[in-house]
């Protein structure tokens, strides 16, 4: 064992240590002592959302510390398990451990995989058997796909378990002849005048966002992270009009159309020039 396995088991063992004692019924701190695994839940997707925002942004002492937070969450879990006799720290470890292994007989057994897109077909195929040896859970190719993951990932994520058994458009030209046939039908929807109406458009709706996603899929684009950058353009464009309008006294609430399309069209135009720059 070298200097820096060493240090990284000290380290996780005093991890392990603290947790157990901010759980200890007796002298541990009330907030922890009280939470179970559905009340953790929340603040596990949370950090993990907050690993990838620290890894758009880039710092490395930002990125180490949200990893940290995860970690405490997989330590927190395997605490709470432990003292219901489900599971120790070191049986999840020894799960994922056994689990890579299996899957990657290429570099801990003798099997030969010479590409990216070779692994890719044994990972999936032998995940697919995975979930067929579960007991009751391998009836369906969709099975396992979580219910807690965002709707528009989960979207792209059941579009791709279908393509596995052939249920697929042929190419991305389908699937996007099918946006419009469901952009038409949610337009239909929209002009509904009924007590049904309102859930119709939902309806529609949900089906014309699934379509994207799946648009997006055959595209190679994962949908999720294309809709977090969308989301973080807005949000950096809408505080720059934000800023302008400040530093000319222009009142937001009072600005009309003409007016916040000016100071949007302003922001994109600076955002040109400043990447032109760059290059």
């Amino acid at each position: 064992m070298n200097g820096r396995d060493g240090a990284a088991q000290a380290a996780l063992a005093r991890l392990l240590e603290i947790m157990r004692r901010l759980r200890d019924s007796q002298t541990g701190c009330p907030w922890d002592r009280e939470q179970d695994f559905a009340s953790i839940a929340p603040y596990t997707i949370e950090e993990a959302y907050e690993v990838a925002e620290a890894i758009a942004r880039g710092g490395p002492r930002e990125l180490e510390g949200e990893l940290g937070d995860l970690l405490f969450q997989v330590v927190f879990h395997a605490q709470m398990g432990s003292e219901r006799g489900w599971f120790e720290f070191a049986s999840i470890a020894n799960a994922i451990s056994d689990k890579l292994a299996a899957r990657h007989p290429h570099v801990f057994g003798d099997e030969k995989i010479a590409s990216v897109a070779e692994q890719n077909r044994a990972w999936e195929e032998h995940k697919a058997r995975e979930r067929a040896a579960r007991p009751g859970r391998g009836a369906s190719e969709l099975a396992d796909v979580p219910l807690a993951l965002p709707a528009l990932a989960r979207a792209g994520k059941l579009g791709k378990r279908a393509a596995r058994v052939g249920f697929d458009w042929p190419d991305a030209t389908g699937v996007r002849a099918k946006i419009d046939e469901e952009l038409r039908e949610t337009e239909a929807a929209v002009r509904e005048i009924t007590p049904q109406g309102e859930g119709r458009r939902a309806e529609e709706l949900g089906d014309l966002l699934f379509a994207v996603a799946n648009w997006s899929r055959h595209l190679g684009v994962d949908a999720e992270e294309a809709l977090r950058l969308a989301n973080a353009k807005f949000e950096r464009r809408f505080r720059a009009m934000e800023e302008l309008a400040r530093q000319r006294s222009l009142p937001l609430a009072r600005l009309d159309a003409a007016g916040w399309d000016g100071l949007w069209n302003e922001v994109k135009e600076r955002e040109k020039a400043a990447q032109n720059s760059v290059q």
